[in-house]
């Protein structure tokens, strides 16, 4: 087993995280080694579903917005998930500390059905958007025990490459899913999209559940772990936040103004105790790699679900060709992460974070050039292969940094706070655009670009405080 990167490679006793994973085999040489194999492939399974259902919905949702009538509430069916996500990866945090993450995994699938059916049922945009707030405070409490999983049971040297598995599991979907839904959509209904992700969910749930249940003992909670309903309760908070910004826009002037500005304060105040001390002012190391997850997740997801609707609108294309746009960032996203595993510790967290900060911001750019210039939508193509590259070289660093300063007793917490913040990054980009685009009526898509490359610029100015304090490498 190889050392730990320099961002990683803390004393044992300071991190306890480090000493549980040295424990693990040392002569495995990848996830997909005899002691780790099953285990690896039935959470790529989980992740290669969340990736088929994420790149569908985004694909049909213009045509689920005009059958229901819905335009009005095109951004808010993408904020309410992700919003959403925030309470069920607070709760699934805690759980997951306490008592191992099998309890929430296997809740969380259960709770993901059940919002499927009701998306999938839906003949009006609220009912809609309820089976859409369902299956996110399901979907992303996946994530947490996943992530949990990772920092008990792989040793350090592996969890970028683990990650990087996760991935690539994004590729069949990101190659296939747009084009599937799009044709399942036009072809019979997009009902079909959601309710059909349900009969996937079975076998990646059968195929998680034996290898999970044979590492029960690595993975085991800590009951001492208090219940912490109070971090529930900011988690609501920033919930009502984050969609107090989204609705902000269905007021008129100025009031959209007064109640974005609450609202905002709002998620502010509420999501401090969901977070490493020190995230809101960008604290080297840990903090800032959290936050730094949460602006480049605003800057690229508060794109990805207007670029099928510029093609759509300003280019004609049908939902499957537009959907196809999605594709080369998903093949290209796990390309860059199977990259970044490879390269391992000759290119630090802090580094990788900073080329793909790059790389994002230049991307977003030229997309922007396209909206406002019209430029051949080729060019847009290429530029979102370009970012879902930036993103994949360096989504799987913010992980493998949070694990590596992570005592196990905050695993779930600080694994959550990551996924936290992603999602809120998503929620609030969402948000802001769509209020932007509301004050320009006649921008078209512009105003929407114009935010998320603001948005990346910040990241990029972000990226170098991700390496720890007492790192000089």
């Amino acid at each position: 087993m190889s050392e730990p990167t320099a961002e990683t490679q803390l004393p044992t006793d300071a991190n306890p995280a480090v000493e549980h994973a040295t424990s693990a085999p040392v002569d495995a040489r990848s996830p997909l080694s005899p002691p780790y194999r099953w285990l690896s492939i039935g959470m790529f399974a989980l992740i290669f579903l969340a990736a088929f259902e994420a790149m569908a919905v985004t694909t049909i949702m213009p045509l689920v917005a005009s059958d229901l009538h819905g335009e009005a509430l095109y951004a808010l069916a993408f904020a309410v998930p992700l919003a959403a996500g925030i309470i069920g990866m607070v709760i699934a945090g805690n759980w997951t500390d306490r008592s191992g993450p099998l309890p929430s995994l296997v809740t969380a699938a259960g709770l993901f059905v059940v919002g499927l059916l009701i998306a999938g049922t839906a003949t009006d945009m609220n009912v809609l958007i309820v089976g859409r707030f369902v299956h996110g405070l399901s979907g992303a409490a996946v994530i947490v025990p996943l992530y949990v999983i990772v920092a008990r049971v792989y040793p350090d040297a592996l969890r970028a490459r683990v990650f990087a598995g996760f991935a690539a599991a994004w590729v069949i979907p990101s190659m296939v899913g747009p084009a599937v839904a799009g044709l399942v959509a036009e072809t019979w209904s997009w009902h079909w999209v959601f309710l059909g992700v349900i009969v996937l969910l079975v076998p990646a749930a059968a195929m998680i559940l034996p290898p999970v249940l044979r590492v029960r003992d690595q993975i085991a909670g800590d009951p001492a772990v208090a219940w912490s309903f109070g971090r529930v309760g900011w988690a609501v908070l920033v919930a009502v936040g984050a969609l107090g910004v989204s609705l902000a826009k269905e007021f008129g002037d100025p009031w959209r103004w007064v109640v974005a500005a609450v609202a905002v304060v709002l998620v502010v105040v509420a999501v401090r105790p969901l977070l490493p001390v020190g995230t809101l002012r960008a604290a080297r190391g840990l903090p800032a790699t959290v936050l730094s997850r949460f602006v480049v997740a605003g800057a690229f997801f508060g794109s990805e679900i207007y670029l099928p609707y510029l093609l759509m609108e300003d280019y004609d294309f049908s939902a499957s060709a537009a959907g196809a746009v999605l594709t080369g960032a998903g093949v290209s996203w796990a390309v860059a992460s199977w990259l970044q595993g490879r390269l391992g510790e000759r290119v630090s967290n802090a580094r990788a974070v900073v080329i793909g900060s790059a790389g994002l911001l230049a991307a977003l750019v030229v997309v922007l050039a396209v909206a406002v210039f019209t430029l051949p939508p080729a060019i847009a193509f290429v530029a979102w292969t370009l970012a879902g590259g930036a993103m994949g070289f360096m989504y799987p660093r913010h992980s493998v940094s949070v694990l590596g300063q992570s005592k196990v007793s905050e695993q779930g917490f600080n694994s959550a706070a990551l996924s936290i913040a992603e999602s809120l990054g998503a929620a609030v980009a969402l948000a802001v655009t769509a209020l932007v685009s509301s004050a320009f009526v006649a921008g078209g898509f512009a105003p929407d670009f114009a935010v998320t490359v603001v948005v990346a610029v910040v990241a990029l100015l972000l990226a170098s405080r991700v390496r720890p304090a007492a790192s000089r490498s």
